[in-house]
């Protein structure tokens, strides 16, 4: 495992800080009434119909899915060459966050291209691009929780980074049960292994919620601007899922002392 340096914080105007935090938490506070909320009435058709299909899938093909993402996912989050920041210590939440928000326009950006790319070279390629897709996503995560203070390292921060993602991607029930599962994250027992996570729920959800967007890029004449649109919008949500994910912890006590007051070798993945 390597580390690289804290992220820089790119120079931003005075801010009350006062004032951004008082934002933020009526921010994060409406975030959390619009993740509690049950499916509307289209995704609950939504949710049947793919359920439909589910049920028609043989049960091998779905086991082979899971198995597949399972290890990506795995070797992405669990990886010895994965190279993390070091969480970046003493910076305003304004700070941090002005941050957050150039690295996941960055990102965007970037999927957005490749999802073109991808788009126009039909079926082959846009299937192709799926793994990549997933591990640019998880690498943004654990630039985000860097400049958060937090030790992407550290198993319960990856397992933590995970539970973002399932947020990000995932049908209005299981969303609850994931959010469910990150409250108090610092204050609970955390798990020991990656095999606490349900792959095959983690699998299907994010199937389940990106398959027709990403089935409609591999039509031929539309793939490429679809896939752009698919992958900003993805890369999108999932930036402003992780900043109030994060803000959860910060406004929960965490804050900007975690990183300095934890010992950063505690927890940490091994080489």
């Amino acid at each position: 495992m390597t580390d690289t340096a804290a992220p820089p914080l790119p120079a931003s105007p005075v801010i009350d800080e006062a004032a951004y935090e008082a934002l933020a938490r009526e921010e994060l506070t409406a975030w959390l009434a619009r993740m509690g909320k049950g499916p509307s009435a289209l995704g609950r058709a939504s949710k049947a119909l793919q359920a439909r299909v589910n049920r028609i899938i043989p049960e091998k093909i779905h086991a082979a899915v899971t198995t597949v993402i399972e290890k990506l996912t795995r070797v992405i989050v669990a990886g010895s060459d994965l190279t993390t920041a070091r969480p970046l210590e003493h910076a305003t939440l304004s700070a941090r966050e002005t941050a957050v928000r150039a690295r996941i326009g960055a990102y965007r950006a970037a999927a957005a291209a490749e999802g073109g790319v991808a788009g126009a070279g039909g079926f082959t390629l846009a299937l192709a691009e799926f793994p990549t897709l997933i591990a640019t996503k998880i690498k943004l995560l654990f630039e985000i929780a860097a400049l958060y203070g937090h030790d992407g390292a550290a198993l319960s921060e990856r397992l933590y980074i995970l539970s973002i993602f399932q947020l990000a991607f995932s049908s209005a029930d299981h969303r609850r049960e994931v959010l469910a599962g990150m409250a108090d994250w610092q204050g609970r027992a955390q798990p020991t292994s990656l095999d606490a996570v349900d792959w095959r729920a983690f699998q299907q959800e994010y199937r389940d919620y990106i398959d027709l967007a990403k089935l409609a890029q591999m039509i031929p004449l539309i793939g490429a601007p679809v896939g752009a649109v698919v992958n900003y919008r993805l890369l999108d949500k999932l930036g402003e899922t992780a900043i109030e994910a994060y803000r959860m912890r910060w406004f929960a006590g965490a804050g900007a002392s975690e990183a300095s007051l934890d010992d950063p070798a505690a927890g940490r993945v091994a080489d």
